[in-house]
């Protein structure tokens, strides 16, 4: 048997290594550029970085910060994303299966055996999405930009793992910790009748049917043109119709009695359960951003919300449920006034974008999950 501390050396590792690869996630994914090849190379002189310059953070303190050939200062955001990368994926499994301050509910003499005896693919679904939400606050945080392509991968990751976790870990453990989203038949047949709207408004976008919101030049030197935020948003609208109203479409044939058996029985299986428990909360998740956005812009005639957080927060319901994500985004406005005071207290004016206290919050409910449920459970009533 593996000692315990060295299985966790290996996770504070192997967290160093994956934030090293959100680092270059980080660079490259805004401009355009493959995250695989090629290798990485220093940005001011080209110099291809060898292996013993990119151990994730040793080389950085090693080198002092600076290439070893030109001599260019390289950026803290590269230990800083690395060292917390490593933290979290450390304290998580210490979380989860140490201190077991959030229940994972498998009856295991260790941490590793509760890890290995099914744990391990709840930690994948959480430390895929807590890695994306880093890549892409930080992207965020620079940019004033969330690349949707990072969001889509969390939820397909999320999608597939949710349906496929039940032949994994008991679905009675998952029912009772809540370790994966999982949909009522009302439920399930909403996200699927609005997934069918889904791609049918896609389809719609890409054949010209529907035009795309904010349109950008096709020439990337052209300056950015002038938008009426209202009717840009009215377009957002339309593209939104046909999965509400396939959403409904779905609910109403549940009104048919034969329909109805068929699917209480077939919607109870318990990888449909997952499948549509992750789909619902990648559905609301979108929803309650979309409609702050297409509300604010409507009533302020200014962009509200960025079609980023749209998507990073339907990522998080698909790992945390359509009830956790409604909950997480009215909690990300007291991370956002925990900054307004910082920057009043200390006389700063620089502003940042909503996805960081949008990711904050989420990781929040991730982790204070139980705490959370015992006293909604506790004031009101809901389990």
């Amino acid at each position: 048997m593996t000692p315990e501390w060295i299985w966790m050396a290996f996770l504070f590792a192997f967290g160093a290594c994956l934030g090293s690869f959100l680092n270059v996630v980080i660079y490259r994914l805004p401009l355009g550029k493959s995250i695989v090849t090629p290798p990485s190379a220093c940005p001011a002189c080209g110099q291809l970085i060898p292996f013993y310059d990119n151990i994730p953070l040793l080389s950085w303190l090693i080198l002092g910060a600076k290439c070893r050939r030109c001599k260019a200062p390289i950026s803290p955001r590269y230990f800083i994303v690395e060292l917390l990368t490593a933290i979290l994926v450390l304290g998580l499994y210490l979380w989860l299966f140490v201190f077991q301050y959030r229940q994972i509910c498998i009856d295991s003499d260790t941490p590793m055996n509760r890890f290995f005896n099914g744990g391990y693919i709840a930690y994948f679904n959480f430390i895929t999405l807590i890695a994306v939400m880093l890549a892409a606050s930080a992207i965020d945080l620079q940019l004033w930009i969330i690349p949707i392509g990072l969001c889509w991968f969390a939820t397909a990751v999320a999608i597939v793992v949710s349906a496929i976790a039940p032949f994994f870990i008991s679905p009675d453990i998952i029912e009772r910790c809540r370790l994966f989203p999982q949909a009522s038949p009302n439920q399930a047949a909403l996200a699927l009748g609005a997934s069918v709207g889904l791609i049918l408004a896609l389809a719609a976008l890409k054949f010209g049917i529907i035009k795309a919101s904010y349109p950008m030049p096709d020439d990337p030197d052209a300056p950015e043109p002038a938008f009426n935020d209202r009717i840009e948003v009215l377009k957002e609208t339309l593209f939104l119709i046909p999965i509400v109203a396939f959403a409904l479409a779905a609910y109403l044939l549940l009104k048919i009695q034969p329909i109805a058996q068929f699917w209480e029985n077939f919607a109870q299986l318990p990888a449909i359960k997952g499948f549509t428990g992750a789909l619902a909360g990648y559905f609301i998740g979108c929803a309650v951003v979309w409609a702050t956005r297409i509300l604010g812009t409507l009533a302020f005639g200014r962009e509200a919300m960025g079609l980023g957080d749209v998507h990073l927060m339907g990522a998080a319901g698909a790992v945390i449920g359509p009830a956790y994500i409604v909950l997480s985004f009215f909690i990300a406005p007291f991370f956002g006034l925990a900054w307004a005071l910082y920057q009043w207290i200390f006389k700063k004016r620089r502003q940042i974008p909503y996805g960081p206290f949008l990711s904050f919050a989420v990781f929040a409910v991730i982790i204070f999950h139980d705490w959370i449920r015992n006293l909604l459970q506790n004031l009101y009533g809901i389990y």
